[in-house]
């Protein structure tokens, strides 16, 4: 009998030609998230489960599982499986790492461009017809080349981001846990500095951590007190990073010039207030979404799950999996 692979949503055809051959695939091509019941009956049924950042694998979830072998993340986060308790239950869990960060870049640059020079309000006010030629004061934004870019989170998509604002003669400035090799740093032409001063000097403000326990609300009313009046802030990494109470009435009274939002602090839901604001740009999380990304990432999982049933250890194992 064929060990069962559950996938919880619309999943590449070129992964599931992967694995179809070898294993009897049990798919949900409905495009709407499993409720809770559904996921747990799911993971009851499955050797190896590959799932959507939004299915939240809790306690209650796992479990359910009777020969669940491997988590099977489809992105390169994981904040949505309580790890821990996988761990101790003998089920691995992965996720799909050092395939998407030039994408997720590509995507913070159109983010940092587009809010600044306002296109989201400009197409949309020609669409309405409302263009009536040139106007010396029609939808005027701010400049980017040879501004100072701010980089909260200098992994790989940071670094991504880094190289790409040389082409802007921009000084960068970098804040994370741990300083880049001065090499590196010095290829990036990026500078480590403390946060408060990354948020006091910076015109555009992009964040790429992981969330954790130390970055959880990290940006709140009292660092975006510490920003320019001028700034932007891009926003890609995971919604609770930010407080979006904060930033709805950071924007709202002019306390900044724009930001662009691909996560959100409850996703999918967005706070109230956001859609009514027209420096602000919201998108539906769609850092990784290119065609190549994406199925690059599905190779990967299937890879993953070939791995746990060939009786190897995962090839990515999520960096917090214990050891």
């Amino acid at each position: 009998m064929k060990s069962i692979v559950a996938v919880t949503n619309i999943f590449p055809q070129v992964a599931l030609d992967k694995l179809a051959p070898q294993y009897d695939m049990k798919t949900n091509e409905s495009g709407i998230s499993p409720t809770k019941d559904e996921l747990g009956r799911m993971v009851s049924e499955s050797d190896a489960i590959i799932t959507y950042l939004s299915d939240k694998l809790d306690r209650d979830i796992i479990d359910q599982a009777t020969k669940l072998r491997v988590i099977a993340n489809y992105g390169a986060g994981f904040n949505n499986i309580d790890i821990t308790y996988a761990s101790q239950k003998g089920i691995w869990v992965t996720n799909t790492p050092n395939v998407l960060h030039e994408t997720t870049a590509d995507l913070t640059w159109a983010m940092i461009l587009g809010a600044a020079r306002r296109i989201v309000p400009a197409d949309r006010y020609t669409r309405e017809g409302k263009f009536k030629g040139w106007g010396a004061k029609i939808f005027l934004g701010g400049d980017v080349y040879g501004k100072t870019l701010g980089i909260i989170g200098c992994g790989e998509i940071g670094r991504s981001v880094a190289r790409r604002a040389r082409g802007f003669s921009m000084r960068v400035l970098y804040h994370q846990r741990n300083r880049l090799p001065d090499e590196e740093a010095k290829t990036l032409n990026a500078e480590f500095v403390p946060l408060d001063q990354l948020l006091r000097e910076s015109d555009f403000i992009t964040l790429h951590v992981p969330l954790t326990d130390e970055t959880e609300y990290m940006i709140g009313n009292d660092e975006i007190g510490l920003m320019k009046k001028t700034a932007y802030l891009i926003h890609t990494a995971r919604g609770k990073v930010i407080d979006d109470y904060a930033l709805v009435a950071a924007l709202r009274e002019g306390r900044l010039a724009g930001a662009a939002l691909d996560v959100y602090e409850d996703e999918p839901e967005i706070v109230e207030g956001m859609t009514e604001l027209d420096n602000l740009m919201l998108l539906p999380h769609i850092g990784s979404a290119s065609f190549e990304t994406r199925d690059r990432m599905a190779l990967l999982v299937a890879d993953n799950v070939l791995d746990t049933f060939s009786g190897k250890t995962p090839r990515t194992l999520v960096p917090s999996y214990p050891k």
